[in-house]
């Protein structure tokens, strides 16, 4: 299975660096409708043949064009909504983006009982997203597009695939209609093939997985 995990376009929040987080969330600026119309054409020649989007209106208004585009339904599904800020909701400053962070990426180390605060625990975040992903693979999709935000994107990536460590994930912050593509299943993992166009190495297989000629072992 496919997944292109796809950022909305600029919304007012972003200008002023909010950690806006609340559903529904507010529209895209005139840039972030640019970016989303210049979607299709940045994915013209991808194969597409389910389109998701969260519950917040920025995702589903950048997922607009790529639905007029393909001639898919856009599926919403709450799951795939932002990382909640909790008590940190619309602040700007510096230290409670780094919080926020800081609990994201404890995440992936995988301290998953640690919560935002005022917010979930990593198990219910996580979880809400897998279960999106598990609906999907389900249905037999072989190439889903999924657009909802930044947060929620590199924590699922850096958390489920097995080629994406926690400091580049945490380094590498997805701008507005970037795209982060991975290969895999619910059942077998994921690897994360490119981030915002950088292509990324495949997992490094364990001891005694080679195949024959110590060729790596199929990871999926």
């Amino acid at each position: 299975m496919k997944l292109l995990l796809i950022r909305h376009g600029q919304t007012p929040s972003n200008v002023v660096f909010a950690l806006d987080t609340g559903v529904p969330g507010p529209g895209l600026t005139e840039l972030g409708r640019q970016q989303a119309a210049a979607l299709p054409a940045a994915l013209a020649g991808v194969p597409l043949d389910a389109l998701f989007a969260s519950t917040m209106v920025r995702t589903q208004l950048t997922a607009a064009p790529l639905c007029e585009a393909r001639g898919l339904p856009v599926e919403v599904h709450a799951g795939l909504r932002e990382v909640a800020a909790g008590d940190l909701e619309m602040r700007t400053d510096d230290e409670a983006a780094q919080r926020y962070l800081d609990v994201i990426f404890s995440w992936v180390a995988g301290d998953l009982d640690r919560r935002m605060p005022g917010a979930d625990d990593g198990h219910a975040t996580l979880g809400r997203f897998d279960a999106v992903i598990a609906q999907a693979a389900a249905a037999g999709h072989e190439a889903v597009a999924v657009v909802c935000h930044g947060a929620v994107m590199r924590l699922w990536a850096a958390a489920r695939a097995g080629n994406v460590p926690a400091d580049f994930a945490r380094a590498h912050g997805i701008g507005n209609t970037g795209v982060i593509a991975l290969a895999g299943s619910p059942a077998a993992g994921w690897e994360v093939l490119t981030w915002e166009g950088r292509a990324i190495a495949p997992p490094v297989p364990a001891a005694g997985t080679e195949g024959p000629a110590a060729e790596p072992a199929q990871q999926r």
